[in-house]
């Protein structure tokens, strides 16, 4: 019976640092895609290596947003390295590194390195952005944003703060998958 148990939590450990892990939304930034109260399967990044524009994903926002320093690697985000929820946002990748991202087009939509971008999951009527901003994405960083923009405090609300308001690569626990 110990050995079963033992085997039972060697597995659950071994597929959070390795395969994935499930989050609950927590506020309702990232509307219409994600409601609070959802739950979504997040894919590791030593599975899940290449983010893209677009990508929903749950990222450690210490030392970014709020402070702290982010746990990184393999243990982030899982059992064996423990944090508040609080730490971990659900938010879209807009900008990569070099990317330069601007608000807004003369249409309203949010520019990626000069091309107007075309963003079908905000809801309708939704301004990509009442923020006027212009940055270039550093190395290494993300741009992130919420789907309900109105209410997001994402990469907007904290160009003042340490990495003006771009995350870290190596802070992303994984991209989100799926979603119930």
């Amino acid at each position: 019976m110990l050995v079963a148990l033992v085997a039972v939590v060697a597995i659950w450990v071994a597929a959070q640092l390795f395969v994935g892990q499930v989050f609950t939304v927590r506020a309702v930034s990232m509307e219409p895609t994600l409601a609070a109260g959802d739950r979504v399967l997040v894919m590791r990044p030593l599975l899940d290596r290449d983010l893209a524009h677009g990508d929903v994903v749950v990222v450690d926002v210490r030392g970014t947003f709020v402070p702290g320093t982010a746990a990184t690697g393999p243990l982030a985000g899982t059992v064996l390295a423990p944090t508040s929820a609080q730490a971990y946002l659900v938010k879209r990748v807009v900008g990569m590194p070099g990317d330069r991202v601007t608000c807004c087009a003369s249409d309203g939509r949010l520019v990626v390195n000069g091309q107007p971008l075309d963003e079908p999951y905000l809801a309708p009527g939704v301004q990509a952005s009442q923020d006027s901003f212009d940055v270039v994405v550093p190395s290494g960083r993300l741009w992130l944003m919420g789907d309900n923009r109105a209410v997001s405090e994402d990469s907007r609300a904290h160009l003042g703060s340490p990495g003006g308001g771009t995350v870290a690569v190596r802070a992303v626990v994984g991209r989100v998958v799926a979603a119930t």
